[in-house]
């Protein structure tokens, strides 16, 4: 099933390419992310502008002389999207839902085939669209109340037939949401490849034990994971310390990054052995309503801590069927799936230094200490 408004084919305007990076902090272009939501709200998936308007640089993987601005661009910890990517183009027709689903475990009960290879995924599921993750055996319901999503025991074609659905009503952001998860670990591409999962096979750029654009630092690679999410799903603003290559293979999302800078001002959790430790637990959905004078029921502590965050400065773009999207180390990132989609990324590992400007890992370090 189609979804209603299909994202890898909406309108889009594109900057004009550089030839080198710019001086300074011209680039990425920044904006306040009450500015961001302001002009397209984060649950209303059915009215964004058209066309959107893109700022990242899109390089053509395709194009060797793109490409080699598009190292400079990595080297210096800049965010950008490649796309024309041949393996991304193969996957995109491979990975139907029963093709998908043939590779992984039908349970949680994960046993390996002799004659397959499979991999292994779980959906959790949230009381709505926002999903905030966490160690589960660090949260404490006592204490914590009830913890912010669910695993529970759907299979893949359980969880892709919901996100079919959810694609073809239109699915309200307050009912309930599912996300399937699913990863490769990095002792796979070790081994023989008649052995690997599908992940594998058709992501060789991804998995293979030697350097590509994508891997490019395979020592420090932790495997691939992949993210299945259907329409609404809302990941909420982390980092992560590699240095990160995310593929959409279906479908498209809307990501929203932000600079090691920004850390302050977006209620990240720093405490190392809080459960939602490098995760923020704040819905930017809700920052719309801090001037409703109908909401009076806002917590005072989310209050304060969403009138930080919508002055924080972000940039945004629609990651699509084909493209890879390049997120240094320790930027922050927030995801809202726009429709069905499937999104592998693998990391790289820390850089030796961090962008001047815009930070890196001993700005996260100094970030403030929350403890929302």
């Amino acid at each position: 099933t189609d979804p209603v408004l299909d994202y890898t084919n909406h309108a889009y305007d594109y900057p004009d390419l550089l030839s080198a990076p710019p001086p300074g902090e011209e680039y990425p272009p920044l904006e306040k992310l009450g500015d961001m939501f302001e002009r397209w709200p984060q649950d209303e998936i059915d009215n964004p502008p058209s066309p959107i308007v893109e700022q990242l640089l899109h390089f053509d993987y395709s194009n060797p002389a793109e490409m080699a601005v598009a190292v400079k661009f990595r080297d210096l910890e800049l965010p950008f999207k490649v796309y024309n990517v041949p393996e991304l183009d193969a996957a995109n027709l491979k990975w139907t839902d029963s093709y998908v689903a043939s590779g992984f475990a039908r349970h949680n009960d994960y046993r390996p085939s002799k004659h397959k290879p499979l991999a292994h995924g779980s959906a959790e599921e949230s009381t709505d669209n926002f999903f905030a993750f966490f160690v589960s055996k660090l949260w404490n319901p006592e204490t914590m109340g009830p913890p912010p999503t669910l695993d529970n025991d759907w299979n893949f074609e359980t969880w892709a037939k919901h996100a079919r659905y959810a694609d073809k009503v239109q699915l309200p952001f307050n009912e309930p949401h599912y996300y399937w998860q699913a990863g490769v670990p990095p002792e796979e591409r070790e081994g023989p490849k008649d052995d690997w999962t599908f992940i594998s096979k058709d992501l060789p750029s991804f998995s293979n034990p030697y350097p590509t654009f994508f891997g490019f630092n395979p020592p420090e690679q932790k495997g691939i994971q992949c993210r299945f999410g259907e329409r609404g799903v809302t990941a909420a603003t982390h980092y992560d310390t590699g240095r990160n290559m995310v593929a959409m293979i279906t479908g498209a999302k809307r990501y929203i990054i932000a600079p090691p800078k920004e850390c302050s001002k977006l209620g990240i959790v720093t405490t190392a052995r809080h459960p939602a430790h490098r995760h923020s637990l704040l819905n930017f959905a809700h920052i719309s309503l801090l001037n409703n004078p109908d909401v009076l029921s806002m917590p005072e502590q989310e209050r304060a801590w969403l009138e930080l965050a919508r002055e924080s400065l972000a940039i945004e773009t629609v990651l699509k069927a084909g493209e890879v999207l390049y997120i240094p180390s320790h930027w922050f990132h927030y995801i809202v799936s726009l429709q069905k989609s499937a999104q592998c990324n693998t990391r790289s590992g820390m850089p030796d230094k961090p962008n001047h400007y815009f930070g890196g890992r001993d700005t996260v370090q100094e970030c403030e200490e929350s403890s929302y």
